[in-house]
């Protein structure tokens, strides 16, 4: 007799987590339901109080948008730092040894345009204090695949994602001298590890991947906000669009279905802060808030789940699966793992996956 599903679901060793992306019908599918992420609105951000993180794809929106000439990102540079000197309500960015003001959100870009001086407007810690956070942002966009290495011994994810973050550099940075020496460095990496991704590569001049993981490139302070802080700003962020919709006559609602009223926009919001509505530690939010961040949190957590199932087809190297939950999990703060419930067993589970794929690789290679 045939039964009817009950195929073994082959993601149960993951846990929930997998068995929920497993149970997605397609990647289509899941992108159709997803939505357009847009960036916060002007009303959504006049707040100088507020300090929200952007979600990836509200990141990547913002990514497409015309690029400005270099001049004029230079002159938004230097408006930019007059801005933060009068709230931070300092006249220099370093005193008595200690940065005074906040550069993450300036994009690279005009972190750049600071570091190198463009234009001659800008002072040495000025330039220095934009050089530490294009490193701080260097370290962050590798972190997770350096925790992934360690965890794994596969170098090949990290020295991608080394390679990845350099060619997503603009065309001012990539026509300097020391993009092009990294670059080439980290390229070298990269087909060393083609060739036998768990041995390190080694006599790569420049590399700051290897220089990295042996600890010989420290990585550059950062300070993470509280929780407490982040659930904060989400509150203030979705009160502002309770407000945007009553000037409009209409009442913010969190149900697609309802027919009446103006639908409330979560998309721009970072996994943390999504994290802070569905954990709601200090009980700032309502069920309705709660269920749709979570749903939110939900379809991101199926969406990277399908991403690395894609890219280990695109390789042909089912490694690469565990690789990308691994970095995945890397990436992710605590209070993300406690939302999305990926537990150590489910990290457990992913190395012990990446392992016994290498060892079947071997086998059938020798």
């Amino acid at each position: 007799m045939t039964s009817i599903g009950t195929t073994p679901n082959p993601y149960a060793q993951y846990g929930s987590a997998y068995a929920r992306a497993a149970a997605t019908p397609s990647l289509a599918a899941t992108l159709s339901g997803d939505g357009t992420a847009g960036d916060l609105s002007a009303s959504s951000t006049s707040n100088a109080a507020t300090n929200l993180t952007l979600s990836d794809a509200a990141r990547a929106r913002l990514a497409k948008a015309p690029l400005p000439d270099f001049a004029t990102v230079t002159s938004d540079a230097r408006i930019t730092l007059d801005r933060l000197y009068t709230v931070a309500g300092v006249k220099a960015p370093i005193v008595d040894g200690k940065t005074t003001i906040d550069l993450s959100t300036l994009d690279r870009r005009s972190l750049f345009a600071i570091s190198t001086n463009n234009g001659g407007k800008f002072t040495p810690d000025e330039q220095a204090v934009a050089a530490t956070e294009l490193k701080r942002r260097f370290d962050k966009a590798l972190e997770p695949s350096l925790a992934t290495t360690r965890l794994t011994g596969d170098y090949s994810v990290s020295y991608k994602a080394a390679l990845d973050y350099l060619d997503g550099a603009s065309d001012e940075e990539k026509a300097t001298a020391t993009w092009a020496s990294q670059r080439a460095a980290v390229l070298k990496g990269v087909q060393a590890t083609q060739q036998d991704p768990n041995t390190a590569p080694s006599g790569i001049s420049g590399d700051p991947v290897a220089a990295a993981l042996a600890g010989t490139a420290p990585p550059t302070k950062s300070t993470t906000r509280d929780i407490s802080s982040i659930a904060s700003d989400v509150r203030a962020f979705l009160d502002r669009q309770k407000g945007e919709a009553a000037k409009s006559g209409k009442e913010l609602v969190y149900d697609s279905r309802r027919k009446t009223g103006q639908l409330a926009d979560l998309s721009s919001l970072d996994n943390r802060s999504l994290s802070a509505i569905s954990l709601n530690q200090d009980k700032k939010f309502s069920t309705e808030e709660i269920f749709v961040a979570k749903q939110e949190l939900n379809t991101r957590t199926r969406l990277a789940v399908l991403d690395a199932l894609k890219q280990s087809q695109t390789a042909g190297d089912p490694r690469q699966f565990s690789l990308g939950i691994l970095k995945q999990y890397s990436s992710m703060s605590a209070e993300e793992r406690q939302a999305a419930n990926w537990t150590q067993d489910f990290q457990d589970a992913a190395i012990k996956s990446y392992k016994s794929t290498s060892t079947l690789l071997s086998i059938l290679k020798s």
